[in-house]
């Protein structure tokens, strides 16, 4: 017999997606050269989507989602790593189709594997995790264009992961922020990022007019998608850039050419998914130095397992603020 531990796992069960913590046993988990005993995992949008079964991003069921995990080494193929390691692994595969972070216990391919920092706990990790991630290779991507502290920056889906810690990382690294947020009733908290100017959304979609406005920020980092990408392409100053992670506000967007051959604007995409671990160790690396986050604890919400369920039908209705951090 070997190692048991729990997981909240998902089951399809007819027409709905059914979720439930269960005892696995450590045998049963895929192929691997590393197994981690996890300490924490965090919630994203792509983890509720498998959870309850939306399609694009679990094929078969049942099946443990998670997507970010922080823990220690308890087996290892690899000279490289060692038994007792402080860990993190984000992103590549881990589930969607493997077995992942809602779990005390995950098998991963050593090519995911990277050491936790110094200066960053377990804990802290996972507080950043995927959307923090993503909202450094943002700021990454913005540095090639504009020196972050003289910059004008935007940040849409100011209240989510990406968006809270984008907040938090251009502010600190002295950029002038404005939130963009649906969310009327969180403005002390995006204040307290270090927000300078709150506008909410719809007010934002009023005050722009399409294909060009009047040219008020520099940089931008967008996490909606949709409408939304042509409406801060057209406020961008000549040569500004956005930096895009996301889609909650839609898949496609319809765009002018006017800002791109009129102003060189830059739309990158971002993604921190399948990116090269080294590119990965790189912001990790950031993070435990010249991007420590000194409010961090403030977009942190702890829970456990048994909790989640509610958690992921909040962030699925777009109600979800800050990070939720699982502690295993």
């Amino acid at each position: 017999m070997g190692i048991k531990y729990c997981a909240l796992e998902s089951l399809k069960e007819e027409n709905a997606h059914l979720l439930k913590i269960v005892e696995k046993d450590v045998g049963n988990l895929p192929a691997g050269d590393i197994l981690i005993n996890v300490k924490y995992s965090s919630l994203n949008y792509k983890d509720a989507m498998s959870a309850k079964g939306i399609p694009g991003v679990t094929r078969n069921y049942p099946h443990v989602p998670g997507i970010d995990a922080s823990g220690v080494v308890v087996e290892t193929n690899n000279k490289n790593i060692k038994e007792g390691d402080s860990v993190i692994v984000t992103g590549y595969d881990l589930g969607m189709n493997t077995s992942g972070g809602f779990s005390e216990y995950i098998r991963v391919p050593s090519e995911w594997v990277i050491r936790l920092p110094d200066n960053i706990s377990l804990r802290e990790s996972m507080i950043i995790g995927t959307a923090g991630l993503t909202a450094g290779l943002s700021v990454e991507a913005l540095e090639k264009h504009f020196k972050i502290n003289e910059t004008l920056s935007l940040v849409t889906g100011a209240t989510g992961g990406v968006g809270s810690i984008g907040i938090m990382l251009l502010s600190q690294l002295g950029s002038e922020v404005t939130a963009i947020s649906g969310k009327s009733d969180q403005n002390v908290f995006l204040q307290s990022l270090g927000a300078k100017e709150i506008l909410g959304r719809d007010d934002f979609y009023k005050t722009i007019r399409q294909p060009l406005s009047k040219p008020i920020w520099d940089i931008a980092i967008d996490v909606a998608g949709g409408s939304m990408i042509p409406a801060v392409l057209a406020a961008l100053k000549p040569a500004g850039a956005v930096a895009c992670s996301g889609l909650v506000a839609g898949l496609k967007f319809e765009a002018s050419m006017l800002p791109f051959i009129l102003r060189g604007i830059s739309l990158i995409g971002i993604d921190s998914v399948e990116i090269p671990l080294n590119k990965k160790e790189n912001i990790w690396k950031k993070f435990s130095s010249d991007w420590s986050l000194s409010k961090l604890e403030e977009v942190a919400k702890e829970i456990s397992l048994s909790d989640l369920p509610q958690e992921i039908d909040l962030i699925l209705s777009g109600n979800q603020v800050g990070r939720v951090l699982i502690k295993l």
